[in-house]
């Protein structure tokens, strides 16, 4: 295993699939991720505005560089038809040599 203190994992949730795939799409083309994963169906239970809410969402999990965080975000932010949208970002410490160089050349980075 290699040591990753450059590469990042940012979640995000889409109220559905048609949401998740342009923001998928756009960081994409963009550059910005190598890779975006759509997960379906997941069961989001928060609170919003003081009440406790419920809503089936897709998870996109984006994999990045820490250096294309802020214009990701922004993207997102501006793409993205909720007021707050998710957007945590998870530090990787590790991963196959091969995969991290894959994840680094696809965004640019080496």
């Amino acid at each position: 295993m290699k040591k990753a203190p450059q590469f990042r994992l940012v979640l995000v949730t889409a109220p559905n699939r048609k949401v998740a795939r342009q923001l998928a799409a756009s960081a994409l083309r963009s550059r910005l991720v190598a890779c975006a994963n759509l997960i379906a169906g997941v069961e989001s239970h928060y609170w919003w505005k003081n009440k406790l809410e419920s809503a089936t969402e897709v998870l996109i999990i984006f994999k990045t560089v820490h250096t294309h965080l802020a214009p990701l975000e922004e993207l997102v932010i501006e793409s993205h038809p909720y007021d707050t949208p998710e957007f945590v970002v998870v530090p990787l410490t590790g991963g196959n040599p091969r995969y991290l160089q894959w994840l680094g050349e696809s965004v640019g980075k080496k």
